[in-house]
């Protein structure tokens, strides 16, 4: 048993404590009285007590259980030993001693408990934990394992792993370990022979001229020779594909191409080999910018107008999409220079893609113009969208037109098959509906499963917030039943007198019962209801829900992705009014922008109609209508520029402007103010990858020293997290999580003179080490064994084997010490009061109780004898007084026979003797007998 002070600075009180003490028996030197003395030695008692209370002193007492944890590699480059780690853990816990207790966890890229502790013979049959297996943290997994112990529980982990740590640093945590008396053992496991192959790097100049040959490098690491298929790509359009020998060791391969469109270019290098054992290490890309041409993106339906070929004839590089192949990555988006919705419904644009537009024009300068139509801006659905939130105009007019009056039911599936993103989004997209509609408009809300919930009563709304907040309160339900949840919303919207009334059904299956929906339509036809239907997934009744929108005269819609919901609610009950449209001829007014006005200088045409929206506040309007509404409206959004022309290219709306000469200058002019300005290479930078972190060095080409707004965003449009800080002159870094995947950087820079400076480019985040198979580190296992002192196991028994470090518990023995102080310090109190003498009288009482105690068997001993000798002389006397009483009846009988000779002589002697008397003299008697013996 040990002892161990945890504050022992304390100990220095002990030298004013003695000096007082000292003091003390100095000043009593001349009076040294027996009480004095006891006084200042329990006082110095005292005071050793309370410093020693104050060190927090620790007894430490042994423990017996001793504490194994089994700490399993579960990362990518190990996964095939699994099976062979249960074999051995089944065998070493068989050798397990009665007061040994274990544990199982795994780790691979975070840490996770298989097994929880237990003194059983038993192991688990497989691994359920699940876990990220793209990257190896030892450091994070021997930190785990060592929280499962119970605070200062010394004990073993034994690590299973093949030592390729790809995060982290575990010697930092093995350290720990020492000082926390754990051992860490290691085992090697013999991992069967995979054949893998790998791109390991793919180079590419940052910056090209339209026209220039680029030199492609392609490098390949292989652990064994064979044939391989490379294919190389840019821009998702293939620009090589062929078979390759690829030799053991490292490999580079390379080729030319010659840039031929200018923007951002992404570049692909893929590889497929037969037998490879990762997939993940077959691929990277690399990103350049090439100088030329600016290219703009036209996004339009089947519709036949001008806009390509004027743009064309500019010079521009145009490609043409319909919406429904708009690219679904950010690369996609920033390969153009300007993005063009002409007349598309934003119903066909997925919530992910107009998220990517709105990063691109935000975070790299790209440009976006809107055109008008009769499926555009707030006829297009896109009211509270990204796209909305990047324009320079509002969809909703706010009130300012006089529309006719609305009644709008909204009938929505809340069936089992809704459940989740489905529901959540149609919720979503009728609370947008309610935002839409005016104070005065009528709305109801019916959610149906097997049969029909009205969530909210079809009623003027009143307050728009509460409605809101009933609405997504809906949960899911049951089954289908389409026909008594339309019927109720046709009786709803029935006996209203109202100008237009309209019905919105969503739905994502079939019903379960059929209905006369022909004659129910034909009835709310005469009552002016019209009716729109959506099908919503494959499982959807689309003949029955197209069938039905034809005969309500409303619109049918087939979706396939569920985030296009809000889109098309909102663009429902903007067409319901049919009053977003202005369409009486109209001379628009060029408002005081010179840049504009020289366009408009011979004069201005008539126009037709346009689409009514608001302009925002830091917008600005060069053009407005009679209204005053914007007609063209411009601003800058983030690093880009976006413009809204409200009227159409067809001429239908547009009217005499499709014929005005200068009709292609200014549809050019639009396009030019949207194009971006920024310089292609004001920087250059390199990748690395640094405890987890990606690390992105930027280097100013003129090496001043000015502050950066920078931004990293991903593939699939999420703006990443980043700290950015300049480490010299001219020289920043950028560090965010590591993350394998694209990435796009844009750089903003103001110089002293407050010009900005813009740049931006695309890199690649390279695959894990974790996908590089390079054998077991035997070098690391074995350094973190040394430095804990455990050792490598070559038998399984091994892992049970006695602790070197014993472990101990602590107990404090403070509250003991503090006690047996207090109790000290009541005695000196008492002792100064009261002086010797209650505490002598006291001690005597206790001596003589203790007396008592010691003699007490012999007292009773001694009391039995006594006892007995008194019975004995009891019956001694009784047989003595036996005889004397007997003498005196002899003596009676003589004087009785003497008074009866001489009768009167006996009265004149003999006296009266009371019963008193005589018991008196026969205990004299007895007394007398007991002297003599």
């Amino acid at each position: 048993m040990d002892l161990e002070l945890k504050f022992p600075i304390f100990l220095v009180l002990l030298i004013p404590a003695f000096f007082l003490i000292y003091l003390y028996f100095k000043q009593i030197t001349t009076s040294r009285s027996p009480e004095k003395v006891v006084i200042g030695c329990l006082r110095a008692v005292l005071f050793l007590l309370i410093i020693f209370a104050l060190t927090m002193p620790q007894i430490l007492l042994p423990i017996k259980e001793e504490m194994i944890i089994f700490l399993t590699d579960r990362s990518a480059s190990f996964e095939d030993a699994e099976n062979g780690v249960l074999d051995w853990l089944d065998e070493s816990i068989q050798s397990k001693k009665g007061n040994q207790t274990f544990a199982v966890a795994s780790f691979a890229d975070g840490a996770i408990v298989e097994q929880s502790l237990s003194n059983k013979k038993t192991v688990l049959d497989q691994f359920n934990g699940k876990l990220k297996t793209d990257e190896t943290n030892l450091e994070e997994g021997i930190s785990f394992a060592a929280s499962i112990l119970k605070p200062e529980q010394s004990g073993r982990i034994v690590l299973l792993s093949d030592g390729n740590e790809t995060v982290g640093n575990s010697k930092e945590a093995a350290k720990l370990l020492k000082n926390q008396n754990l051992e860490l053992d290691y085992v090697q496991f013999k991992q069967k022979f995979r054949e893998d192959m790998s791109i390991t790097k793919l180079d590419v100049a940052p910056a090209l001229y339209e026209g220039e040959k680029a030199n492609l490098t392609v490098s390949i690491a292989s652990n064994v020779e064979k044939s391989a298929e490379l294919r190389i790509s840019v821009n998702n359009q293939d620009i090589l594909h062929k078979q390759v020998l690829v030799k053991e060791g490292q490999n580079e391969f390379s080729f030319s191409h010659i840039a031929s469109e200018p923007g951002m270019s992404i570049f692909k290098a893929e590889l497929a080999a037969e037998g490879d054992t990762f997939i993940e290490n077959n691929s990277l890309y690399a990103v350049t910018n090439v100088k030329g041409t600016p290219r703009v993106l036209v996004v339009q339906g089947n519709q036949e107008d001008p806009l390509v070929k004027i743009l064309q004839s500019s010079g521009l590089i145009v490609d043409r999409l319909i919406p429904e192949k708009l690219p679904t990555t950010l690369a996609g988006f920033l390969q153009y220079q300007s993005i063009i919705f002409n007349n598309v419904p934003g119903t066909k644009v997925t919530e992910q893609q107009m998220n990517l537009i709105e990063k691109a024009v935000k975070e790299f300068g790209t440009g976006f113009v809107m055109l008008g139509g009769e499926d555009s801006f707030g006829l297009g659905g896109y009211f509270k969208t990204p796209i909305e939130k990047l324009l320079p105009v509002d969809m909703d007019i706010k009130g300012k037109k006089e529309m006719p009056s609305l009644g709008l039911v909204i009938v929505i599936d809340r069936s089992g098959s809704m459940s989740g993103n489905k529901l959540t989004l149609a919720k979503e997209a009728a609370a947008r509906s309610v935002e839409l509609l005016r104070e005065k408009d009528t709305l109801g809300f019916i959610a149906f499963d097997d049969r029909p919930w009205v969530i909210v009563e079809t009623a003027p709304l009143e307050n728009k917030k509460k409605v809101i907040e009933k609405i997504r309160s809906v949960s899911v339900g049951g089954g289908t039943n389409i026909y008594p949840s339309l019927e109720k919303a046709y009786q709803e919207l029935k006996d209203l007198k109202l100008q237009r009334k309209h019905i919105i059904l969503l739905t994502d299956g079939q019903s379960a019962a059929g209905g006369d929906y022909h004659s129910l339509i034909e009835e709310g036809k005469k009552n002016n209801i019209t009716l729109s239907t959506v099908a919503l997934g494959s499982d959807a009744d689309r003949n029955l829900l197209e069938d039905l929108a034809g005969q309500g005269k409303g619109r049918f819609y087939d979706v396939t992705d569920a985030s296009v919901i809000p889109s098309i609610l909102s663009r429902e009950t903007v067409m319901t009014t049919r009053t977003y449209i202005e369409d009486h001829p109209f001379y628009p007014a060029v408002q005081p922008y010179p840049e504009w006005k020289t366009i408009f200088q011979n004069g201005i045409p008539k126009m037709n109609a346009y689409i009514a929206v608001t302009a925002k506040t830091r917008a600005e309007v060069p053009l407005i209508s009679e209204k005053k509404d914007p007609i063209l409206a411009q601003w800058h959004y983030g690093l880009g520029t976006s413009l809204a022309f409200t009227s159409d290219m067809t001429g239908k709306w547009s009217g005499d402007w499709a014929n005005w000469a200068n009709w292609p200058n200014f549809l050019n002019h639009i396009v030019a103010k949207s194009l971006p300005h920024y310089d292609s290479e004001p920087f250059r930078f390199t990748i690395e990858k640094e405890n987890g972190n990606t690390v992105v060095h930027l280097k100013a080409e003129d090496g001043q020293f000015l502050p950066l707004d920078v931004s990293v965003v991903s593939q699939n449009g999420i703006v990443m997290d980043t700290n950015s800080k300049p480490t010299a002159p001219g020289e920043f870094e950028v560090i965010f999580p590591n993350k394998p995947g694209m990435y796009f950087l844009r750089v903003k820079q103001t110089t002293e003179g407050g010009q900005d400076k813009l740049f931006q480019t695309g890199f690649s985040v390279p695959y894990s080490d974790e996908y590089l198979l390079k054998g077991t580190n035997r070098e690391l296992l074995s350094e973190l064994a040394v430095l804990t002192g455990g050792k490598e196991l070559k038998t399984a028994k091994e892992a049970f084997r006695p602790l070197k470090q014993k472990p101990k518990k602590k107990e404090s023995i403070s509250e003991w010490l503090l006690l047996a102080a207090f109790l000290l310090l009541v005695f000196e109190i008492l002792l100064r009061r009261l002086g010797f003498q209650p505490f002598g009288s006291l001690l005597h009482l206790l001596k003589k109780t203790s007396k008592k105690g010691e003699q007490g068997g012999t007292e009773v001993l001694q009391q039995l004898s006594r006892a007995k000798a008194k019975i004995k002389a009891n019956v001694e006397n009784k047989r003595e007084f036996t005889k004397a009483e007997s003498k005196q009846e002899i003596k009676k009988e003589n004087r009785q026979d003497q008074e009866q000779t001489t009768p009167v002589k006996r009265k004149q002697t003999v006296a009266v003797v009371s019963p008193e008397e005589k018991e008196e003299r026969m205990k004299r008697l007895l007394e007398a007998k007991k002297r003599k013996k």
